[in-house]
């Protein structure tokens, strides 16, 4: 008894923490779902994966501009002033405290790197891109989204007659390999890459028609996660799934609903990232959209939440470009069809739906780009992203094919379309005020940047007064009409014949 150390004693109180943190972390409990036994992020191949080195670097060249840092003398400054004080505990609060912020920090700087090269691409080329990155937050929530636009000459990048393509990438963490398809993408529209068998006069002469937005990462917070070892997620930073997020059909739950899986939010549009997104389509109000995913191969078209397709001309048109893209870049390796009729369950409150029905995109697809069926399904990253170089070079190099062909086969089929969807857009394309004013303001954002933030405040209040204005309309007018019932009512009534 004489050899224990009692409970008061500084050495105790330092070393039982650390035994405890070693023993019972979930990096050795059973509940850390990145087992070693799985495929781990391959660096070599994807930037969305960094060298622990190569922050360590980063994060000493940005330590208040100190050219050498002795961690010794930091440390021992450290124990000196929490050992005589008798606050040990405090000196474990430091260290978790920093050791919170350093590991926070590699995740961010690693997931940053693929948007770091996209900025830098940009940047190169400011001729033909603009970049901008849009906030939002709830409920002490926040989200960013980077936008790319792309224009052959950057002065027409308003001109309406174009037609306008809006593509989105990284809706779900896991699916890793979709942005790098958007820097590949990005890359080729830039001219610092090329694809091979596309003659380069004919690509420019489609690409002189067109207004391209790029989307490349959808859910930040969602891909932080991943990074940060739960390779399986691909909800947001709180838990829902941005692609059940959508108001069409929303919340409708199927009977093998995963609550892990697909949780639909609190209410539509509850999620940050699905709010930026559909100003942005509001705003933008796109002839083609994309959403690109991975899981399986497959080429999608409206509905998810339904096993058919639309009726109609535009149906037609969809099914037939993708028809093309199947034998020309996907070898007929991918499913054609309704999502809800083609991969075996039906997807309520998704964005490809959204943007058919309610956004009245004229051609909306959601693209599966890789999958691999042998996969376990825990081994998620092996499932849902390319592990050899030739796999993963493949199916950049395809898909990417696969967008420019859309480049320039997208604006012939919507020919008979393009002058319909303007002329109809005051009697079919119905939206609520909220999302007229939210698609208003995001454009006037866009054009004149942070001189319009003054007036979202004022926005808020037309909505309040807008809706004070309808409801007092509409007592008034039943009050009109109830003064008049009992008008005719009260009156007497007149005999047939005379007394």
């Amino acid at each position: 008894m004489g050899c224990l150390l009692p409970l008061s004693n500084p050495l105790l109180q330092f070393f039982f923490p650390l035994v405890f943190f070693v023993f019972f972390s979930p990096v050795y409990g059973k509940d850390n779902l990145t087992s070693h036994s799985f495929t781990p992020i391959n660096g070599d191949l994807y930037h969305s994966s960094c060298e622990f080195d190569e922050f360590l670097d980063y994060w000493l060249e940005n330590l208040g501009g100190e050219e050498e840092v002795d961690f010794n003398r930091l440390v021992t400054e450290k124990l000196r002033g929490n050992w005589e004080g008798n606050r040990v505990w405090n000196l474990w609060f430091f260290i978790i405290r920093d050791l919170g912020n350093f590991i926070g920090g590699f995740v961010k700087f690693c997931s940053g790197l693929l948007m770091e090269e996209i900025s830098n691409l940009v940047h190169r080329h400011p001729d033909k891109f603009t970049m901008e990155i849009i906030e939002t937050g709830n409920q002490g929530y926040k989200a960013e989204i980077t936008v790319v636009t792309y224009c052959r000459n950057r002065k027409e990048i308003d001109d309406r007659s174009k037609v306008r393509i809006l593509l989105s990438f990284g809706q779900h963490g896991r699916e890793l390999i979709t942005s790098e398809l958007a820097l590949r993408v990005l890359s080729v529209l830039s001219e610092e890459e090329f694809l091979p068998n596309m003659d380069p006069k004919s690509l420019n002469s489609s690409l002189d028609k067109l207004v391209i937005k790029v989307v490349p990462m959808e859910n930040l917070n969602g891909r932080e996660l991943v990074e940060s070892g739960e390779l399986c997620e691909r909800r947001n930073g709180r838990g829902v799934d941005l692609n059940r997020n959508w108001s069409v059909d929303w919340g409708k739950k199927e009977k093998d609903y995963d609550p892990y899986e697909e949780n639909p939010g609190t209410a539509p549009f509850s999620e940050p990232e699905t709010q930026i997104m559909r100003k942005l389509a509001i705003s933008f109000d796109p002839h083609i959209w994309v959403n690109v995913h991975s899981g399986m191969e497959a080429l999608f078209m409206p509905y998810d939440h339904r096993n058919t397709t639309p009726d109609g001309l535009p149906s037609q048109q969809m099914r037939r470009l993708l028809e093309e893209l199947n034998h020309l870049h996907c070898h007929e390796r991918c499913m054609i069809g309704s999502g809800g009729g083609s991969v075996g369950y039906l997807a309520h409150g998704t964005a490809t739906d959204y943007m058919y029905d309610v956004v009245r995109v004229p051609m909306a697809f959601t693209f599966e780009i890789y999958g691999d069926g042998t996969a376990s399904s825990k081994d998620c990253f092996k499932m849902f992203n390319p592990v050899d170089l030739a796999t993963f070079n493949r199916v950049l190099n395809d898909w990417s094919a696969a967008f420019f062909t859309i480049f320039k086969m997208g604006p012939r089929q919507l020919q008979p379309t393009t002058t319909t969807k303007h002329s109809k857009a005051s009697t079919e394309k119905w939206v609520s005020i909220d999302e007229y004013l939210d698609g208003y303001l995001m454009e006037r954002r866009n054009r004149y940047g942070k001189k319009v933030e003054v007036l979202e405040f004022g926005m808020q209040e037309i909505r309040t007064y807008f809706r004070l204005f309808m409801l007092s309309s509409v007592l008034l007018l039943f009050m009109f009409c109830s003064r008049i019932s009992k008008s005719k009512c009260s009156r007497p009534i007149a005999a047939v014949l005379p007394i």
